[in-house]
């Protein structure tokens, strides 16, 4: 069932935090405002996932390389020229 979640958040990750907002705890107690959440959402949805697990599997430590090649990634993913950009070929 995890596999299925790194998939879906790959492939949808707005999809993917709107199911964990919506059925699960896992937002619960990680921002002390709404406002950074919202902004992950619409801006940054992959870093946004990123930073909530490492909030709840990792304790919020960022000293391990798992969790900086994480962010890296996720960021990379989230800023990339072809993250929601895609042009028909003509």
């Amino acid at each position: 069932m995890p596999c299925l979640g790194v998939l879906v958040a790959l492939i949808a990750p707005r999809f993917l935090i709107v199911l964990l907002w919506l059925f699960t705890e896992f937002f619960n107690g990680v921002f002390a405002t709404v406002l950074w959440p919202i902004l992950g959402f619409f801006f940054l949805p992959t870093t946004l996932l990123w930073y909530v697990t490492v909030q709840h599997y990792f304790g919020g430590d960022w000293n391990g390389a798992v969790q900086i090649a994480g962010i890296v990634i996720a960021l990379m993913i989230d800023i990339s020229p072809a993250s929601g950009k895609r042009r028909k070929q003509n």
